[in-house]
């Protein structure tokens, strides 16, 4: 074994490793994967100095209590999190979009996410995992990526080949804001719905249900009318793809959705509002607005303009 690992001894919720995803497999049946919210992943890499597409650890509402044993590390953990470090008989409250350094038998514990979901935390340095079709990701739906497809568990080791050297504490002055509409454009079967379910869809709330992960967030509201039929021959999804089973009630497909999908599609959330999106706990109210395409575009560049912009201020 390396002589640079975090022994977990609390796992947390659905704590996996996830990188930026697989691209170009969907014709295989393999979907994208890859960290829920993107730029919250970005920023925890930029912030310990790593490859910004190296892979993190993504936990949901608990986070993993690790002890570290090895030479000095930094880690950074990005969301919005309650987290605690112990250092000998002392804790450290710790801070999110900050670094800090972990020495030899510190522990950190991994409290909460606060009003969000999931949260992420780097590591200083090159990981001993496996890697699946060029990607760390975990998908537990298909066993797919490191650990073997499956979610860490107490008494596992995460091994550091390799510790980044002269990385110098960082920090970023950034807090994560909420949008009042998820917008969304047009799906391909809008025209199945009723003129009274596509005013519910784009007028009304939805709630959040308990039965969403990393696959699909399922919502509970008014029925939304199908008039032309509730199954369709199944066809090439999306991440963010809106489908309608016949109870009426959406289903937004996630970073672990399947490839293909038999639900008519009523929209398709755009890519700059998705980090915001996945942040949303069950219970939450959703509000769709409908953008045309030229919008969705110039939002994309607003997104990626101001993650490169926030990237570039960690020095």
């Amino acid at each position: 074994m390396n002589k640079n690992y975090f022994e977990i001894i609390r796992a947390g919720i659905n704590t996996t490793f996830q990188d930026q995803g697989r691209k170009n497999l969907y014709h295989i049946g393999i979907p994208f994967s890859g960290a829920m919210d993107n730029r919250n992943y970005l920023l925890s890499n930029k912030l310990v100095g790593n490859e910004l597409n190296s892979p993190v650890i993504e936990f949901a509402y608990q986070g993993p209590l690790l002890r570290y044993r090895g030479d000095k590390i930094n880690i950074s953990i990005t969301g919005n999190i309650n987290f605690k470090i112990k250092k000998k008989d002392n804790f450290v409250d710790g801070e999110c979009y900050q670094s800090f350094i972990m020495e030899d038998g510190d522990e950190l514990d991994i409290i909460s996410t606060n009003k969000s979901v999931y949260g992420y935390l780097a590591f200083g340095g090159i990981l001993n995992l496996r890697y699946q079709w060029s990607s760390c990701s975990i998908n537990t739906k298909a066993n797919i990526g490191a650990n073997n497809g499956k979610k860490l568990e107490a008494k596992q080791k995460i091994e550091i080949l390799k510790i980044n050297k002269n990385s110098s504490d960082k920090k970023l002055n950034y807090i994560n804001t909420r949008i009042e509409f998820i917008r969304v454009l047009k799906g391909t079967n809008f025209d199945y719905f009723s003129k009274k379910g596509k005013d519910i869809f784009l007028e009304k709330d939805f709630t959040i249900s308990k039965l969403s992960d990393r696959m699909g967030m399922r919502l509970e509201g008014q029925k939304i009318e199908n008039i032309v039929d509730t199954n369709i021959k199944s066809e090439g999804i999306i991440k963010g793809v809106i489908q309608v089973p016949a109870d009426g009630n959406p289903i937004i497909m996630l970073s672990d959705h399947g490839t293909i999908g038999g639900y008519p599609k009523i929209g398709v959330v755009i890519t700059s509002d998705y980090d915001r999106l996945v942040q949303l706990q069950p219970g939450s109210k959703i509000k769709f607005k409908e953008v045309d395409l030229s919008d969705a575009q110039m939002l994309f560049k607003l997104y990626d303009m101001e993650t490169q912009n926030l990237v570039s201020k960690i020095k």
